[in-house]
């Protein structure tokens, strides 16, 4: 069964996403060069695909530890709340936590997953307390020791 990508994007739109998912910086004219289009062409097609929304938006990706940020976790957080509205309140104010890399709802024990970064200690505690304030009823808090691997590439050119 063929993928839905393959029936909406092309090769080549397949090729340039993949190639500015690993460097945004690359020129039109490199780009181009690489896909065999010329720069407007190229051109054309990354405001296509920015106007259809597979590419969000592009950003500089920095180094936490040379900013201090040295205390990186993963927060499993369940709640007792249960009504849509006060679901939705909770999540607007996760959203809004600056501290809050990524947060997301989950199946299974816990509600949500938090991915937060703070300078040390005494911030991660600052959350934790900020988090109890909003209603959550069980919070576990996992350190990261080291990062392994930390990607935001997807896998859209292996087939």
């Amino acid at each position: 069964m063929e993928s839905l990508i393959s029936k909406v994007l092309d090769p080549i739109d397949i090729q340039i996403l993949d190639i500015l998912q690993r460097d945004a910086n690359i020129s039109n004219a490199e780009l181009g060069r690489q896909v065999s289009l010329s720069p407007p062409a190229t051109h054309a097609r990354i405001k296509r695909l920015e106007m259809e929304r597979y590419i969000n938006r592009q950003v500089a990706i920095l180094d936490q530890q040379k900013l201090g940020f040295d205390l990186l976790c993963y927060i499993f957080i369940s709640t007792d709340i249960h009504q849509a509205e006060k679901l939705e309140v909770l999540e607007k104010n996760l959203e809004a936590l600056p501290a809050v890399l990524e947060c997301h709802c989950l199946t299974g024990e816990y509600d949500y997953l938090l991915k937060v970064a703070n300078k040390n200690r005494h911030e991660l505690e600052q959350f934790i307390r900020i988090l109890n304030k909003l209603g959550i009823s069980r919070i576990q808090t996992s350190l990261v020791l080291r990062e392994i691997k930390h990607s935001t590439v997807l896998p859209i050119n292996n087939s």
